[in-house]
Parts: C-alpha cells; structure tokens; sequence
C-alpha cells in the first residue's frame, strides 16, 4: 500500500525539482524530505532518486510514480473537496496569499469578515507577488491566491485554476507637489518622457507592465529607483527622486509633499482571486472568495 504522505513528498520533489525546494513547500526538513522517499523507496522496491551533481534527479521510475502521485492527490483533494461541500460547513484551515497591496488593502477587511463568521476556520496568509501566488497554488501550498493584471496586459493563468474578479483598481501617477504636471486634472504618460521612474523590481509583473506601456507610446523609460512597495515609491516621490505609477488600492495615505493625478486613458489594474478548480467546492474557498468580493466592493 502506498503512503499517501510519502506520495506527496515525491510530489513536491517532482514540482519544485530539488529536496530544499520541496521542504520548504511542505513546511518540513530536508532530512524529513529524504526519510520519507528512503521509505517510498522501499516500498516500490525501485530507486526513484539518482544523484545530480550536489542535487538530485528523479529516475525513471520515479517520473512515472510522480505523474501517478500528482493524478492521486488531486483525486483526494477532490474527495475532500465532495465530503466538505456535503457537509456544508466552513471549516479547516485556509492558505491564502496577496500581493503588498492587496495584503494591505483587501485582507484586514476580508480575513477580518471570515474569522468572524466561521470561527472554525484557521487561517493562514502571506504576502506574496502574483506569479509566485499563482506557482503557490499550483503547487498545493496555497488555497487561494489575490493576484492582478493590468488592463493592457493580461496575466496567462495555467490549466487546472478556477478565478473570480474582486474589483478593478484604478491607478495615478504620483509626482512631487511641485513638479510641472502636479495642477493638471489629468495627464498622459508621454509627458513623462524626460522624467525619471520610481517602478518594481526587475523582472516583477508591475515592472514589466510599466516598460511595456511607455514604450508602446515611444518612450523609453528612465527608471531611476526600484521598490517593491507602494508606500516605499511613495517615499521616493516625496524626496522629489521621481514618478510613479499609484494605484489606489493600500496606497493611503498619501505623503505629505505628493501630489496624485489621473491618467488620461484611465490606467487600471484587474484584482482577482484564483485556486485550483478540484476545490472548487469547498465551502471554505466559497466563503473566501465572497469576502474578498465584499472587501473589494466596499473599496471600489
């Protein structure tokens, strides 16, 4: 018979390719990780792992045990998913992530509204960017994840996630109060073209979006300073260090010395919340999703 729990830890190994990767998504030790698929090992009498250099690599066997072990525990979760629904109860616990400014903004208001309608369910959030959020989920070490794409720039989502829309946030740009622009009533991004960019991090979605959208419009931007937070960029605005793009979710308050203004063409980021589409029917992720909504609605 094979170990449910050791299937899930070659599962892990399969989807993040390497023992720390699949400690780390599993919450346990790496000696943890190697005890169990030792004794997975026995049990299927065959090597699944062969040593890579300083990692290792899954055998043959082990690939087809993995492909096995991933269609296993997505039946379970889909039983679990059944016998939750059925029962009609929120309870359990639930993993959720956001990125800074939906953490900020959403989840004190919706995590807040969930505690206190189904004290039975435990939960557990973080912070994390978009594209990790969404690998998160994937993976099976989240339930749910907020996450967003920018209204020119869609963000793909892989096979197998269910999404639902939480509200649009529209976004600024954040100047010092007295930069040449700062009276306008609106403005359009080309007349930034000379000024120098408060943005993400290199590689970041929001980054990404940002590059893309100047030089859809011929400019090539200036970035003069990266910060991973909205109120960090904020800061950087104030010292009269650059612009900004500012969305209004999390970003209150504003810093004295910061003047935001409209984007002509009305730049909005799309927030939503995506998890896996085998729990689906898990009452827990039903009422999650509905807080989230409420939150975003009483914001928008």
């Amino acid at each position: 018979m094979l170990n449910l729990e050791r299937l899930r830890t070659l599962d892990a190994l399969a989807r993040h390719g390497s023992v720390s990767g699949a400690a780390e998504g599993l919450h346990i030790t790496t000696s943890a990780v190697s005890q169990q698929m030792s004794k997975l090992e026995r049990e299927v009498g065959q090597r699944l792992l062969a040593k890579n250099g300083r990692g290792v690599r899954l055998t043959d066997a082990g690939r087809l045990l993995a492909e096995h072990a991933a269609r296993i525990l997505s039946q379970v979760e889909l039983a679990q998913s059944d016998l939750e629904a059925q029962r009609g109860q929120v309870v359990g616990e639930l993993r959720l992530s956001a990125f800074p400014t939906a953490a900020r903004g959403l989840f004190p208001l919706a995590l807040s509204a969930l505690r206190e309608r189904h004290p039975a369910l435990r939960l557990r959030s973080c912070e994390l960017e978009p594209e990790r959020g969404i690998a998160g989920v994937v993976r099976g070490d989240l339930d749910l994840a907020v996450v967003l794409d920018w209204y020119n720039k869609p963000m793909a989502l892989p096979d197998g996630l269910v999404k639902a829309p939480i509200m649009d946030d529209p976004a600024d740009v954040a100047m010092p109060a007295d930069h040449r622009l700062a009276g306008r009533d609106e403005v359009d991004l080309a007349e930034f073209a000379d000024d120098e960019w408060i943005t993400w991090g290199e590689g970041e979605f929001c980054h990404e979006w940002l590059m893309f959208t100047l030089r859809s419009k011929g400019i090539e931007p200036i970035v003069g300073h990266r910060a991973a937070e909205t109120h960090t960029q904020l800061g950087l605005v104030a010292a009269g260090l650059g612009v900004c793009i500012a969305p209004l979710l999390g970003r209150h308050p504003v810093p004295d010395g910061v003047v935001t203004v409209p984007v002509r063409q009305r730049v909005r980021r799309h927030v939503y919340v995506v998890w896996r589409a085998d729990a689906d029917r898990r009452p827990s992720i039903r009422a999650a999703v509905k807080a989230l909504q409420a939150a975003g609605e009483s914001l928008g």
